[in-house]
């Protein structure tokens, strides 16, 4: 398929920020055509670069106003696939992580309430097989969400 180039690059970039521009706005910012844009886009598809949009929402507007990590604890490290799979089951679960250090499995979660939470956990996850204890960390502000600054090199 190729490397990725700086034009590339300001693509992403632009898009990190903002995925509903249409790239015709993205390339009057990059002195390109859209169509120009809208290829590259395709190639950074099928090279696994761009795997996909998503959105972002307040989930306490609409009425998850907890937000917790749970670190997880195996009887084994050689389970994790299979407690992984498990947890994909949960809706809840929004992110699972294969992690170095103190827990096996860091995860984060969305409940309704503290009520919510306990359910989660004591029916929930507390009863995958292969889980050894938790711990859970209630969040109570998100200071900061942003996109990896990908130009970082570009600027030196």
């Amino acid at each position: 398929m190729g490397k990725i180039d700086e034009l590339d690059r300001k693509i992403l970039a632009l898009l990190m920020q903002d995925a509903e521009q249409p790239y015709t706005a993205i390339a009057k910012k990059v002195h390109m055509t859209g169509g120009t844009v809208h290829v590259r886009m395709k190639k950074l598809r099928q090279m696994g670069i761009v795997q996909g949009a998503s959105l972002k929402v307040d989930y306490s507007k609409l009425g998850f106003d907890i937000c917790a990590f749970i670190g997880v604890y195996l009887d084994k490290s050689s389970l994790y696939d299979e407690v992984a799979n498990e947890l994909s089951k949960i809706p809840e679960v929004v992110e699972a992580y294969y992690t170095t250090g103190l827990y096996s499995i860091f995860a984060k979660i969305y409940c309704k309430d503290t009520n919510h939470l306990r359910d989660v956990l004591h029916d929930k996850i507390q009863n995958i097989s292969g889980i050894q204890r938790t711990e859970t960390f209630i969040s109570l502000q998100q200071s900061l969400n942003r996109p990896v600054d990908i130009l970082i090199d570009d600027e030196k």
